[in-house]
């Protein structure tokens, strides 16, 4: 399984805003972004140079593949499928990004980040519509129960989980089930849904040259 293994606290320097890629550290004084917020490199801080159109859509189509932990290929392929789709290509986009296997598991709060997430999945730590699931990129469809399998349920990852989600917010398209360690999916997420730190727009200008 190819990942990005560069240093998550340089990508967000780097992007220039928290991608929260570290879990729980990224809400700390530990941070990065809070302790050395600029780019990183040798020469300590400096100015950020001004980028051209292109290197404005460039910039924000990295950010994106940070920010949901993909390479090139698969983001492009994404980004290709949603562009086969009826109505907005950009939602679409953005839709199919979020209904990742992944991703969902991240905003049920069942892992800290989403490269942890990544992993819980790909060691079958999960079923959907009780079959075991161990493919990331697996999109989830409406209707469809995701649970953590009943062999997992001990693991230390999953300990005390339902004291942890009661801070943690729950998005409006998944229903969580704390009895049952399920989440069913309700509906497609809706633009509100959507992450507002993402200029979408760019990365369909970046692919359209």
């Amino acid at each position: 399984m190819a990942r990005n293994i560069d240093n998550k606290c340089k990508q967000c320097r780097r992007a220039g805003e928290k991608l929260f890629l570290k879990g729980e550290r990224c809400f700390s004084p530990k941070c990065a972004m809070v302790k050395r917020n600029y780019a990183p490199g040798f020469h300590g801080p400096k100015g950020r140079k001004r980028l051209s159109d292109y290197g404005l859509q460039l910039q924000e189509k990295q950010k994106a593949k940070k920010y949901y932990g993909l390479l090139e290929k698969q983001f492009r392929l994404t980004f290709a499928k949603a562009s086969q789709k009826s109505g907005d290509a950009g939602k679409n986009f953005l839709k199919l990004l979020e209904m990742r296997l992944d991703n969902v598991i991240f905003r049920l709060g069942w892992a800290s980040s989403r490269a942890q997430a990544r992993q819980l999945v790909s060691h079958g730590h999960f079923t959907v519509n009780d079959r075991k699931a161990s493919i990331p990129s697996f999109s989830v469809k409406v209707a469809q129960v995701i649970k953590i399998r009943k062999s997992s349920q001990g693991n230390r990852y999953f300990k005390n989980l339902a004291e942890k989600l009661k801070k943690a917010e729950q998005p409006s398209w998944l229903n969580f089930d704390v009895s049952a360690l399920s989440a069913k999916v309700l509906h497609e997420p809706q633009e509100a849904d959507l992450p507002q730190n993402i200029n979408v727009q760019m990365i369909i200008e970046y692919y359209s040259k």
